[in-house]
């Protein structure tokens, strides 16, 4: 990946992570209740975004691209995408961060740019293969 995708990345995961809270908290209430046009106008804009950074390796739906507005999806159906979507953008971050190379002195995760350990630290990714050698 490159700086500018980083960059890109972390805030469509940031506002994806956002949509799906609060997606999940009106869920709770109405599940099946329609998202509104003005939310779901800014949750296409993201998934948009997302699609283009993922590409069809990544893409939980290759088919896929966004909401048709003149149908509205529920709640739940809005989780169920936003959810897919998070744990796919989770994959690709976990595909392009590494542990520090003097690890376990630091423990510190960073992004890789060109198969290469950047500066640009990082959390641990969510699930750590168990090929790992501790």
């Amino acid at each position: 990946m490159k700086r500018k995708e980083i960059d890109l990345f972390e805030k469509i995961y940031s506002q994806m992570e956002s949509l799906h809270n609060e997606i999940s908290a009106l869920s709770k209430k109405a599940p099946n209740d329609g998202v509104n046009k003005f939310k779901l106008r800014f949750i296409n804009k993201v998934l948009e975004e997302a699609n283009k950074l993922l590409k069809d390796k990544y893409k939980p739906f290759v088919d896929f691209q966004s909401f048709d507005e003149d149908e509205l999806p529920t709640n739940s159906d809005g989780i169920m995408i936003l959810a897919q979507y998070i744990n796919c953008m989770e994959k690709l971050r976990a595909d392009n961060i590494k542990e520090d190379d003097n690890w376990p002195a630091t423990a510190q995760w960073y992004w890789t740019i060109d198969s290469k350990q950047s500066e640009i630290r990082t959390s641990p990714p969510k699930k750590i293969s168990k090929d790992r050698k501790w």
